[in-house]
Formats: C-alpha cells, sequence, structure tokens
C-alpha cells in the first residue's frame, strides 16, 4: 500500500486521542521529546505542531521524491536505516514557517506513529491491529518493518484491495462499520477535508494524510478524498455518490501513473446515474 499506510496511521491517530491519550493538537512537538533539548533552542522549531505534522506543513527540510526512492539522497530511506529516526526528523533544517507550506515528507508521519506507541505502550503494528483492523474483520495483512523491526509507519503497510475497500465504506459511513462506530465521525469529517493547499497534481488539497480535491459529475463540481500510494495504489471516496473506489498497481516510481488512474475515476464517476434522471442536490439516497 506504501503511502496509503500514512493515511492508516491518521486513523489510528484520531481513535487513540478519543481515549484522551494524547496531548492537543496544538502542543509543540519538541516539548515531547525532553530528551533532545537543543531542538527546543529555535523559536522556528518550536512552532511546530502536532496538526503540523498531520498535514504535512511542519516546515522541515525533507527529500523524497519517486526518482530517489531507495538512495540515501532520500530521506525516507535515511528512516528505513536510522537507529534514531525521531531525531533525524525533527532536527533537520528548518526551510519554511510551519503551518504556510506543503512539503510532503514521511518523517512527520513517523513522529505521529512515534507518539502512538508511547501513548499506548504498544507496537503500531499490533494497535492497528486491535483498534482497525480485526474490528473491520481484516485478518489478512502485513505491516513491514524497517532495518531494526519496527513498522514503517510512512510506506510499510500490506492489504487486499477488499480490505482496503472496508476501510473506505467505513470512512463513508463516518468511521462506522457494523453499528460499531471505530474511527470518530468528527475525526474522519477532518481527515478528508482540506487543511492546506498542496500545489500538486494527485490533488489540490491535503487534510489528516488523505489527499483531497474535486471532480465533475453531471455537470456539477464533487469533493473526493484520496489515500495515495507510491505505484499505483489509491483509495478514492466520493463521499456526495457514496462511491468508494480502489486501484491497485505495480508502476512503482512512476509518475505517470498520477494521470491514469486519474482518468479512470473520472470514467467510474461519469457511470454514476441519478435515480430520477431530475436536477437537484445530489444524495447518497438519489445515485445508483
Amino acid at each position: 500500500m506504501r503511502s496509503i499506510s500514512k493515511s492508516v496511521v491518521g486513523l489510528l491517530f484520531g481513535i487513540v486521542r478519543e481515549d484522551g491519550r494524547l496531548p492537543a493538537l496544538s502542543t509543540p512537538v519538541v516539548d515531547l521529546y525532553p530528551g533532545y533539548p537543543t531542538l527546543t533552542l529555535e523559536p522556528a522549531r518550536r512552532s511546530i505542531t502536532i496538526e503540523h505534522l498531520l498535514t504535512m506543513s511542519s516546515g522541515l527540510e525533507w527529500h523524497e521524491t519517486a526518482a530517489t526512492y531507495g538512495s540515501f539522497s532520500n530521506d525516507e530511506t535515511r528512516l528505513f536505516w536510522d537507529w534514531s529516526p525521531i531525531k533525524f526528523v525533527l532536527s533537520r533544517p528548518m526551510v519554511d514557517p510551519s503551518g504556510q507550506k506543503f512539503s510532503y515528507n514521511g518523517g512527520n508521519t513517523a513522529v505521529i506513529a512515534d507518539l502512538l506507541e508511547r501513548a499506548t505502550g504498544t507496537s503500531l503494528d499490533q494497535l492497528a491491529r486491535s483498534r482497525l483492523f480485526e474490528p473491520l474483520g481484516i485478518t489478512d495483512y502485513a505491516w513491514l518493518g524497517d532495518l531494526w523491526g519496527r513498522a514503517m509507519a510512512y510506506a510499510g503497510l500490506r492489504l487486499k484491495p477488499r480490505d482496503l475497500l472496508r476501510i473506505g465504506q467505513m470512512m463513508l459511513n463516518h468511521g462506522r462499520w457494523q453499528d460499531r462506530q471505530i474511527v470518530p465521525a468528527e475525526w474522519v469529517t477532518q481527515s478528508i477535508r482540506p487543511h492546506i493547499a498542496t500545489g500538486r497534481g494527485a490533488g489540490n488539497g491535503y487534510g489528516y494524510y488523505w489527499w483531497t480535491g474535486d471532480i465533475d459529475w453531471q455537470g456539477r463540481k464533487l469533493s473526493w478524498s484520496a489515500a495515495v500510494g507510491n505505484g499505483g495504489q489509491r483509495l478514492f471516496l466520493v463521499p456526495a455518490l457514496d462511491l468508494v473506489v480502489v486501484m491497485t498497481a505495480g508502476a512503482y516510481n512512476d509518475p505517470g501513473i498520477v494521470a491514469k488512474e486519474g482518468d479512470l475515476l473520472k470514467q467510474v464517476v461519469a457511470t454514476v446515474q441519478p435515480w430520477s434522471g431530475e436536477a437537484g442536490p445530489v444524495s447518497s439516497g438519489d445515485v445508483k
């Protein structure tokens, strides 16, 4: 699933946050790591909040492109090898004011996962199993680890497409699955709404580890949100049409897959027809 892993970590954060075991989103991140006292000396670095990590707007320098995956010029590769990945992430130079500019950064997700593990005393993969996958009836999955065996929060999840579809259907149902509230409804809402503009073709907005954008349907603009993974892994949600679309592919590090899957989504959306054929507000009850 590659970076769809990030979207799942975001959902886990919402679940644990509802338990009251996590700091407020406005909490400065470096304050949560007193073992790295030098990080608190820079006012700009102290301005990075938990929410900035969730919206990829920490302002930290980060180099992570498809063309460099697997090489040490890619900072995600460093996360795999580094014994102290959190220190590596939080000590990166500040290149933008936090909260102002989108910059895709798998290190942000690594820090969020570390906060989850510290708050719960549970490894990320075990937390996902007990709080998300088992309630959804997902039993056949894997969460690969780094060189030291730690679950790669930013890229390590492997799921079957049908199980990814379950996650999408739960999201459309405001975090509920078979009469059980798994993810808080308000967290689902906040996750899939745009918090910051991306300036990227994959989507013009970003929520809490979910991409956002809009698509034409019957002459109207409808909002979509998506979990996106390198190589063509996609979970698209179009709430107004009650539509979930899952795509998987093996085009790793190929930027061309973005446009191809975007076109495929347009084709799928175009097939959705109103029950009555009459113009009016779109709702989950009048389309099929």
